[in-house]
């Protein structure tokens, strides 16, 4: 009964215009149809050149960035999320709390890193409860590195783990795509950062106050922005030390800089 009525469906997706005939062969086997309409069947829509870049992986083409000062640090990113040439998301939040006060900013496969952080959220609840204490920035940063390496011929997941705890105040870690752990001054990452590794060389000085590394983001951001396709939209920001977290939100409208 029950098994061929599925076999039935399963035969009826094969490519053309059988699949596109009923909505469970249209959007439930493929979700990545739901563009596509039954009049649509067999037409161009079917081939290369038409919305096939919609069952593409969800990829987040990125700029992430964190700074840390005396006393915190600033993390930032764009808000761009793309699926190839689409853009399935212009206003998404890529920096993840993982604990009150240590957030990641995420780049690469968004499945991927949304895993990850959520495994390590999980593994920092659990911590927290064992020990009766936050856990450290530290502590965190190395459950990420982790998972990306000894996942890392699954993962395409390059991290900027920061935050703030008692022991040692503000922390920026970089795990980048091999699930490497490097502790850093500042850091950034994804598709944006190529474009303004001149920029952050330039202007980054140690000892900046926090006005200074707010700037130093929001300024960085933007220039990646302006110049990377897959990065751009508005700019997300935390602020993170001891009194807690403060978000920061810049409109795409009232950037200092770009869009080109």
């Amino acid at each position: 009964g029950d098994h061929h009525q599925v076999s039935g469906l399963v035969a009826q997706s094969a490519p053309g215009a059988a699949a596109m005939s009923s909505f469970a062969g249209r959007e439930l086997l493929n979700p990545a149809n739901v563009m596509e309409a039954s009049y649509d069947a067999g037409t161009t829509l079917q081939q290369d050149n038409g919305l096939n870049f919609l069952g593409k992986e969800v990829d987040t083409g990125t700029t992430i960035m964190a700074v840390q000062y005396d006393g915190g640090v600033i993390v930032g990113a764009d808000s761009r999320v793309s699926t190839g040439v689409y853009i399935s998301n212009r206003a998404s939040d890529k920096i993840t709390a993982v604990d009150d006060r240590i957030y990641c900013c995420r780049s690469g496969s968004a499945a991927d890193t949304q895993a990850v952080s959520d495994y390590v959220r999980y593994f920092l609840d659990q911590h927290r409860m064992e020990y009766g204490q936050p856990p450290k920035v530290a502590t965190a940063a190395n459950l990420f590195q982790m998972l990306c390496y000894q996942n890392k011929n699954m993962l395409t997941a390059g991290i900027i783990v920061a935050g703030w705890d008692k022991e040692k105040g503000g922390q920026v870690f970089a795990l980048p795509i091999g699930g490497a752990l490097m502790e850093r001054e500042y850091a950034t990452g994804g598709s944006g950062s190529t474009y303004i590794y001149g920029f952050c060389d330039a202007f980054f000085k140690p000892g900046m106050t926090k006005q200074q590394c707010e700037d130093f983001v929001t300024k960085g951001l933007c220039h990646a922005m302006a110049r990377d396709g897959s990065s751009g939209g508005i700019i997300r920001m935390a602020i993170i030390d001891e009194s807690g977290v403060e978000r920061k939100f810049i409109a795409g409208d009232k950037l200092p800089y770009g869009p080109l």
